[in-house]
C-alpha cells in the first residue's frame, strides 16, 4: 500500500465516499483538486478566514450506516499556504487508531472516526448559523430530502401562514440553498415586509451563495431602509447578503456606500471584507475600501489588510495599492504605523 501522507491521500487510499466544503468566509462546496493542490504546497488556500482553512469533510467508512463529519481548521503561513505540521501529527494518530483493526464494524469505525476530534487542535465548532448552512448543502447535493423545516418557511414567504416565530434556523437554511430562479422571484417581492429577525437570518444563509438581480435589489432597496432607520445589523446583514453575487447591482450598491462617509462606518466595512470580499475584486472599489479603512479609527486596519491579503485573488492587488499610497494619504500614514515607519 502507498504512503499516506496527506488528508487527500487518505480519502483516496480509504475508498471513502466524500464531500468537502469551505467553512471559513462562507459554507461552498471544496473540490478534491482544491484541497490536494493545498496540501501538496501548490497553490494557498483560496478562502482563508483568520490565517486558518477552514473545511468540512463529510464522509463515509466502507459501510458506516450514518456520514461522519469533520470540522477542521489547517494552519497557514503569511502566504496563505499550509503549514503542514499539525495536519502531520492529525495524520499520525489517524493512521494509528484506524490502522489497529482493519476489521472493525462499521459502528466501531465511526466511534473510531469520532473520537478523532476529541482533543484534536485542528477540530473547530462552527457556529450555528454554519451548521445549519452545510447541513443543508450537504443534503441537497447527496440528493437528499431537506428537514421537516423548509415546508413552513416556504407556505410562510408565500403568505399562507404569518406564524414566523414558528421558522427554525434549519428550514430557513435549507429554503436560502434551495433556491431556484423562480422562488427568488417569490422571495423578492417578499423581503419588504419580512419580520426583522427573520430577515436578519435569511440574510446569514443567503450570503453563502450567488443571488439573481431581482433578489440582490430587494436585499439592497431593504438594507437602504434598514440604513434609513438607523438599524445597522439589518443593513449589514443585507450588505452580507449579497457579497456573493458578482452582479451589477450588488457592485453599484457597495461603490455607493464606499462613496458615503456616513455609511462606511466599522460594522459596514467588516461586513464587506467578511463575506463581500469578492465585490472588492475591482479596480475601483478595492481602493475605496482601502481607504475607507484607513480613514477609520475604530477599525483594526492590520488585522483587515492582512486577512484580505491572505485572499489569492486580492493578495497582489492589496499589497500594490498599499506600495503606491500617495505620500501624505491617509492609506499611506496608516501603512507607515503597521510597519513601525511612522
Amino acid at each position: 500500500m502507498q504512503p499516506i501522507h496527506t488528508l487527500d491521500d487518505f480519502f483516496t487510499r480509504s475508498g471513502a465516499t466524500l464531500a468537502l466544503y469551505h467553512m471559513g468566509r462562507r459554507v461552498t462546496p471544496c473540490s478534491r483538486d482544491t484541497l490536494a493542490a493545498f496540501e501538496n504546497g501548490s497553490a494557498p488556500w483560496p478562502e482563508p478566514w483568520q490565517g486558518q482553512a477552514r473545511l468540512a469533510a463529510v464522509f463515509r467508512l466502507g459501510d458506516m450506516p450514518d456520514p461522519a463529519i469533520w470540522f477542521l481548521s489547517l494552519p497557514l503561513d503569511e502566504q496563505g499556504y499550509l503549514s503542514p505540521a499539525q495536519r502531520d501529527a492529525f495524520l499520525q494518530r489517524l493512521l494509528e487508531t484506524l490502522g489497529r483493526d482493519a476489521q472493525q464494524s462499521a459502528g466501531e469505525k465511526g466511534d473510531a472516526v469520532d473520537h478523532l476530534m476529541h482533543d484534536n487542535p485542528l477540530a473547530f465548532t462552527p457556529d450555528t448559523t454554519f451548521q445549519a448552512v452545510l447541513n443543508a448543502c450537504a443534503t441537497r447535493d447527496a440528493d437528499r430530502p431537506p428537514s421537516q423545516y423548509l415546508a413552513g418557511v416556504e407556505t410562510f414567504i408565500e403568505g399562507r401562514h404569518d406564524d414566523w416565530e414558528s421558522l427554525g434556523l434549519q428550514g430557513l437554511a435549507d429554503y436560502a440553498m434551495r433556491l431556484n430562479e423562480a422562488h427568488q422571484h417569490t422571495l423578492a417581492p417578499a423581503l419588504e415586509t419580512l419580520p426583522v429577525p427573520v430577515l436578519r437570518t435569511l440574510c446569514h444563509c443567503l450570503e453563502h451563495r450567488p443571488l439573481a438581480q431581482v433578489l440582490v435589489a430587494a436585499l439592497c432597496q431593504r438594507g437602504e431602509a434598514a440604513a434609513s432607520q438607523g438599524d445597522v445589523e439589518t443593513f449589514c446583514a443585507c450588505i452580507r447578503a449579497v457579497g456573493s453575487s458578482r452582479n451589477t447591482q450588488a457592485g453599484a450598491w457597495y461603490a455607493t456606500l464606499l462613496a458615503d462617509t456616513a455609511a462606511c462606518g466599522p460594522d459596514t466595512l467588516a461586513a464587506m471584507a467578511g463575506r463581500g470580499w469578492p465585490l472588492l475584486e475591482d479596480g475601483e472599489r478595492l481602493p475605496a475600501f482601502l481607504a475607507r479603512l484607513a480613514e477609520s479609527p475604530r477599525v483594526d486596519f492590520g488585522a483587515v489588510v492582512r486577512d484580505l491579503a491572505l485572499i489569492p485573488r486580492l493578495r497582489l492587488p492589496v499589497i500594490t495599492l498599499l506600495r503606491d499610497a500617495p505620500e501624505g494619504s491617509r492609506l499611506h500614514a496608516r501603512l507607515l504605523e503597521l510597519t513601525g515607519n511612522a
